[in-house]
């Protein structure tokens, strides 16, 4: 399975940022696809995941500003970002993956920069 993912760049404070992944590949169709984030210096940390049944989860910090959706038909997950704030900057990643099967199904794309100026 391949992540491709696409839509980071540089705006500033307050703006907002679509990020898109689409997977290729031998997809298990009931994968939970996600993005996760890691700024310098910090952990990877979960920004969201969704299910194929369209299901959401959030870090708490992210829900008010931050939506995932999926587009099934196309192995699409995407997250709008509003708001966003300097604190936002972090390279974000795109997960897909089976819960309880994660040795064997779980991917990682290749990540893509996100830059928030103050």
């Amino acid at each position: 399975v391949q992540l491709q993912a696409s839509g980071g760049g540089l705006v500033q404070a307050g703006g907002s940022l679509r990020l898109s992944c689409t997977a290729s590949g031998r997809i298990i169709t009931r994968q939970i696809m996600g993005w996760y984030r890691q700024a310098p210096g910090e952990q990877r940390e979960l920004v969201a995941t969704i299910t194929s049944g369209g299901t959401t989860n959030y870090a708490d910090s992210f829900e008010d500003r931050f939506t995932i959706t999926r587009d099934n038909r196309r192995n699409t997950v995407t997250l709008e970002m509003e708001s966003l704030k300097p604190e936002d900057t972090a390279v974000y990643y795109c997960r897909a993956y089976v819960s309880g099967s994660t040795d064997t199904y779980n991917y990682w794309g290749q990540g893509t920069q996100v830059t928030v100026s103050s």
